[in-house]
């Protein structure tokens, strides 16, 4: 089964915690899709993520 996973982050600083998260999926096989998006500045770019998620973390 390919499992694919998204990371979503606030902004670029978060990726010092959400790299270990990606380190252990990886380590299970799960892929992963990566993506900053605030809420809080963008939050149209969050909505519009939020309503085409499945095509991007969908195998």
């Amino acid at each position: 089964m390919n499992t694919k996973v998204a990371i979503i982050m606030g902004s670029h600083s978060d990726w010092e915690t959400m790299k270990e998260a990606e380190i252990i999926l990886k380590e299970f096989g799960v892929s992963i899709h990566k993506e900053i998006v605030s809420a809080h500045r963008s939050p149209e770019l969050m909505l519009e993520f939020s309503k085409s998620a499945k095509k991007k973390v969908t195998p």
